[in-house]
């Protein structure tokens, strides 16, 4: 049985970070999700960075009582969050994008109860799972891929799951590889966890987890079944897009850190990768085999996804070297989304 203190023991705080710039098309959506948490609203912060909106963001961030920073002078929406974690009160920090749904109303109390309980687990990572806003594609690259690309899925290691204890799942990576991209869309860390790795330093989503793994947490949790809507894109047209502005990313990461994750011992080198999705065979082979395993037709986006991530490569590759010294070039190349919130 619970003693007393641990029944009167006091709410932690929890901060919901959220970098956007010409969000207004999406962003709504979002906060509504943070505002239908059954969590203390009294416990809840929300930050949003902005990086120059021109379009009404920052008043929609207002009016769901979230505090706006003025961040025009970050390059990107990874420092935008460094610049926001600096500012960030909570206990808890979650990391949400503009086009991120919470899934379900109890997902951030589960993530931090199971936090509590489990202090050797860095975070809490969140499915993610189809919506009914969703295009097919969409829902194909963040469901069936949950990485929403062909590339990255193919360059990434399958995680342990070691146990389920009710709706608590723990999971970790195989030994001696980081090649997962761990940390963003809803992930829930500890604020003192981000502060002994320097995060408000050094950030960048998917190094921080791996930071962590590095120091020893090796373990993550999962709430079974919950987690975020990922509206990632909506069409081929803005795949290629992101994938051109995603992988701009890639080389400025890789120049600034000197480490990203998809060289963290990955399953396959990159060149072999981009071999498959242009082969035709490995993207029809696992097509089919898709369609199949999980009597899923929207498996049907592999073959064009898969085409589409190369383009992708080469456009950013091409890009960055046309444009290497703009300081905004990647939140330039960021696409505007348009979602219509729920009623």
């Amino acid at each position: 049985m619970p003693s007393n203190s641990e029944n009167f023991a006091p709410t932690p705080s929890v901060t919901f970070i959220i970098p956007v710039l010409n969000a207004a098309g999406i962003l709504e959506n979002c906060l509504q999700s943070i505002r239908r948490q059954d969590y203390p609203l009294e416990k809840i912060e929300i930050i949003l960075a902005d990086g120059g909106s021109t379009d009404g963001t920052p008043e929609i961030g207002k009016k769901y009582g979230a505090v706006v920073i003025d961040d025009r002078v970050s390059r990107h929406m990874e420092d935008s969050k460094k610049v926001a974690l600096a500012r960030a009160g909570g206990e808890f920090i979650v990391f949400v994008d503009a086009d991120n749904e919470l899934t379900h109303p109890d997902y951030v109390r589960l993530a931090v109860q199971a936090l509590q309980k489990n202090p050797q687990a860095l975070g809490v990572e969140g499915y993610y799972l189809p919506s009914s806003k969703m295009t097919s594609l969409c829902a194909y690259l963040t469901r069936r891929l949950h990485i929403s690309d062909p590339i990255c899925w193919l360059m990434s290691v399958n995680p342990i799951r070691l146990e389920r204890a009710g709706d608590v799942e723990r999971w970790m990576l195989p030994p001696d590889t980081y090649s997962y991209p761990l940390g963003a869309n809803g992930f829930v860390y500890r604020k003192a966890d981000l502060d002994s790795v320097q995060a408000k330093e050094k950030f960048q989503d998917t190094h921080i987890a791996m930071f962590l793994m590095q120091a020893g947490k090796r373990e993550w949790l999962r709430i079974h079944g919950r987690g975020v809507h990922h509206y990632y894109v909506d069409t081929l047209w803005n795949f290629l897009r992101k994938r051109r502005r995603a992988m701009v990313h890639f080389l400025n990461v890789r120049s600034e850190f000197g480490v990203v994750w998809l060289q963290e011992k990955p399953p396959i080198p990159g060149w072999l990768a981009c071999f498959y999705c242009v082969s035709f065979v490995g993207p029809v082979y696992h097509t089919v085999l898709g369609v199949f395993r999980d009597r899923d037709l929207r498996w049907l986006w592999h073959l064009p996804a898969s085409l589409a991530s190369v383009a992708g490569v080469v456009w950013g590759y091409v890009t960055h070297k046309r444009h290497s010294g703009e300081q905004k070039l990647v939140s330039r190349l960021q696409p505007r989304q348009k979602l219509e919130p729920k009623p």
